[in-house]
């Protein structure tokens, strides 16, 4: 791929998971020698004209799509970006599209933004392609952390203790960006409903805490006060922590017992595994969710998982990274018999 242009067109910049994905991306494409250009809603159009980030609407932004040889649109946002900036351009450039879909909420997938899917060179699609063509981010460095129960250790005790919460407590987590559909709200419901159920019966289990990973302290939205009101409706303060979101995700998973997830399959996940974590999901309803938060709770044995060998047998980087370079060959060899064919057909 040396001297290749490429393209990454991204709705956001921001620390949540579909632009790190792509931002790793494009240092990955960078390290083989691809020069790398990045549009983005967020960048102001009077910004430094020599930066590899430029704003998405613009002549620049339509002459880089039609020289670029690859052109990746992440998630489906993105797909508003063809129409509106291409405008009479979007057939050029649909043949050297990889289309890289991370949503699994079915109004995502509106006619205005998807239309040109069947027609783009390739497409990742997170629902199957998360667990086919990216199932990584779980680096060397924290699988050492995962093996080296002295610093599991060592990070577990740090954060227990900035958060109030003793070793022998039980830690219950969900980490993703706090908003509307990531599961946050259906995941404290569940929390509470589990003490609720521990308290009636009677159940001997140790004391149950819930970290809420992903918040933003500096804008709180409206969707994560709503979350903090439950949490000091049903007086459950003592129990629950908001974190703010990171890129450091080995000390809360060296700290925490149980992850909950509120997505699909996804960086998380295999992070969680490398870890070994039972992690708890749920595809309809609060009832199971809570039911297994107190079954885990209730039984240690089932909170020992061993999954560290499948991460090291399928989900390293090297796996990634191999996966990724078959999709991109072959889109990259059919946007060049495209573009061999548009030539012939402007000669004659």
């Amino acid at each position: 791929m040396t001297f290749k242009l490429v393209l990454l067109v991204s709705h956001e910049l921001s620390l949540s998971g579909g632009p790190l994905l792509l931002m790793e991306l494009a240092f990955l494409v960078r390290g083989v020698g691809a020069e790398v250009v990045w549009i983005t809603n967020q960048k102001p159009e009077e910004d430094d004209e020599k930066s590899w980030v430029v704003p998405a609407k613009g002549e620049k932004a339509i002459d880089t799509a039609l020289k670029a040889n690859l052109v990746v649109l992440n998630t489906s946002v993105a797909g508003k970006w063809l129409d509106v900036v291409l405008k009479e351009n979007v057939c050029c450039v649909l043949p050297k599209v990889l289309w890289w879909i991370h949503e699994m909420r079915g109004h995502y997938f509106k006619v205005e933004y998807v239309k040109h899917l069947p027609f783009v060179g390739g497409a990742m699609i997170d629902s199957h392609t998360t667990a086919e063509y990216w199932k990584n981010r779980t680096r060397e460095q924290l699988m050492e952390i995962a093996e080296d129960s002295v610093s599991r250790r060592v990070l577990r005790e740090h954060v227990l203790e900035s958060l109030g919460v003793r070793n022998e407590d039980l830690l219950f987590a969900i980490s993703s960006s706090v908003s509307c559909g990531k599961g946050q709200d259906l995941f404290l419901r569940s929390f509470y409903e589990s003490l609720q159920i521990i308290k009636e019966k009677n159940l001997q289990v140790p004391s149950m805490h819930a970290i809420v990973v992903g918040s933003d302290m500096s804008r709180q939205t409206k969707f994560e006060s709503k979350l903090r009101n439950f949490v000091i409706e049903k007086k459950i303060q003592d129990r629950v922590d908001f974190v703010n979101k990171t890129l450091t995700v080995a000390p809360y998973l060296a700290s925490i017992d149980v992850l909950a997830r509120g997505e699909c399959f996804g960086r998380i996940t295999i992070e969680a595994m490398a870890f070994q974590l039972p992690m708890l999901g749920t595809a309809a309803g609060g009832t199971s969710l809570t039911n297994n938060i107190v079954k885990l709770a209730t039984h240690v044995e089932r909170r020992c998982w061993k999954t560290r060998k499948r991460v090291k047998e399928r989900f390293l980087e090297p796996h990634m990274a191999q996966r990724i370079a078959s999709v991109l060959r072959e889109l990259l060899q059919k946007a060049k018999s495209h573009s061999d064919l548009y030539h012939m057909w402007q000669i004659r």
